[in-house]
């Protein structure tokens, strides 16, 4: 394989081919700067990028004797999370040019692991709904959904192989369903969230976005302390709960296609798919998003307000106008009514192994200012549960459309193995061109 196509392969490829001496870290690193450099003015996913300092890191990686399992492996970083050696702006002008003195836990991890930190992704204002200048790599006239768009973004173009996303509402599984990549949010907690600046603390999640399970399960291992995933065969007999959720009656032709398709695909190679419904106490989530989201957001960034409104986007400050005026009982309230329908959630897989879900409405929409509608993503943020994004399907305008997996809270592993039978099951939607030799290394 030619230097120029080694940005195309996984992660684990990479991983598996410096250690066995077949590549370099320098080389990786090449072929990766190289397709920023061909492609960013065009996807704008950086918001932070220094090709001199990538190098001079993968030469080092080059140089030690010891080899972590993610060495030579680049990976981007949502502009939210700290980093010792590179600005962490936020998204916003308040923070320009503010240099943290540590890496937060989850970039730790990795570089000590042998991850090369390839630089800061862009991320809307704040980890919120206002959108910066970052384009869908399959239609630059579209969205690639928010807030994690930067990194959503590169990995879909083979600029890096991973990146970290954040969600509070749907900023891993949407983006990553807008630019057709896989998108992984962990039960809450199970990845520290030291060093990021938060949204909403009690919704706060970090996340790994990849183009293969197998490359989210190898960053997840690390990341968690966790086992490997006994990865299933293709005979297993998997207890699908198809749920198309309150929301079913928004989505367009291209998700209720999607979702449907899966659902009539995995049937008929075995898998035991029955519908289930959500308890209607489920049916209030999307106003109990908005009232925790507001209230803890505004409180959180009581300095940013007090000190530097006018450096805040109209949206935000909507937002952080509510927050303040918001009284406690009715925060509260929403507290209160997110946890019965935590304490309802375990029932509904008594008798499946996994829930088959919507990902998003539908295709990216047109326009870069909206970054999409949360509503079938923000159900399971608050639920905690752990939900994986699969790139499977297109719509009418050729671009991708994923479906979501759901298991229960903590079956973070058993949810990877059920994803990755089913991924190789259904096969990969439509990904970005990058020329045929390229293409041919992803699995």
């Amino acid at each position: 394989m030619k230097n120029s196509q080694l940005n195309a392969l996984s992660a684990t490829e990479m991983a598996s081919q410096v250690e066995a001496g077949t590549i370099t870290c320098e080389q990786v690193a090449r072929a990766c700067i190289e397709r920023v450099r061909v492609r960013d003015s065009v996807v704008k996913a950086w918001s932070y990028f220094d090709p001199g300092f990538v190098l001079r890191q993968a030469k080092e990686l080059d140089s030690k004797p010891n080899h972590g399992p993610l060495r030579g492996v680049p990976v981007g970083v949502k502009d939210i999370i700290d980093t010792c050696d590179m600005p962490t702006e936020m998204g916003s002008p308040i923070y320009r040019g503010y240099r943290p003195l540590s890496d937060a836990s989850c970039v730790a991890l990795l570089r000590a692991a042998g991850a090369l930190i390839f630089g800061k992704t862009v991320t809307c204002e704040f980890a919120g709904a206002t959108a910066a200048e970052t384009t869908n790599p399959h239609d630059p006239s579209r969205t690639p959904g928010g807030s994690s768009s930067g990194s959503a973004a590169a990995v879909a173009d083979f600029m890096v192989p991973l990146a970290f996303g954040t969600q509070t509402g749907g900023s891993i599984q949407r983006p990553s369903s807008f630019c057709g990549i896989v998108g992984y949010k962990p039960t809450f907690g199970l990845i520290n969230p030291a060093g990021v600046k938060p949204a909403a603390e009690s919704l706060d999640t970090v996340g790994l976005m990849g183009r293969t399970v197998e490359d989210i399960e190898l960053a997840g291992r690390v990341l968690m302390n966790g086992a490997q995933v006994a990865w299933l065969p293709n005979d297993a007999r998997v207890r699908v709960g198809l749920c198309k959720t309150y929301a079913w009656d928004t989505a367009e032709d291209a998700t209720r296609a999607a979702i449907d398709d899966a659902a009539k695909r995995l049937s008929s190679f075995g898998f035991i798919v029955r519908d289930i419904r959500l308890p209607s106490l489920f049916n209030d989530l999307p106003e109990t998003r908005e009232i925790i989201n507001d209230y803890e957001r505004a409180r959180g960034m009581a300095y940013e307000w007090q000190v530097h409104n006018a450096s805040i986007s109209g949206g935000l400050a909507k937002t952080i106008r509510n927050g303040l005026s918001m009284p406690r009982d009715r925060y509260i309230d929403g507290l209160q009514h997110v946890e019965q329908c935590r304490r309802k959630l375990n029932s509904l897989f008594d008798d499946i192994d996994v829930l088959l879900t919507p990902a998003v409405p539908g295709e990216a929409p047109h326009g870069l200012s909206w970054t999409g509608d949360h509503r079938f993503q923000s159900i399971w943020t608050q639920l905690r549960t752990p939900t994986i994004a699969l790139p499977t399907h297109s719509g009418r305008g050729g671009l991708p459309v994923g479906i979501q997996l759901v298991a229960a809270p903590y079956r973070d592993n058993f949810l990877l193995a059920i994803a990755q039978l089913v991924f190789r099951r259904l096969g990969r939607g439509p990904t970005v061109d990058i020329g045929a030799a390229a293409l041919s290394t992803i699995k």
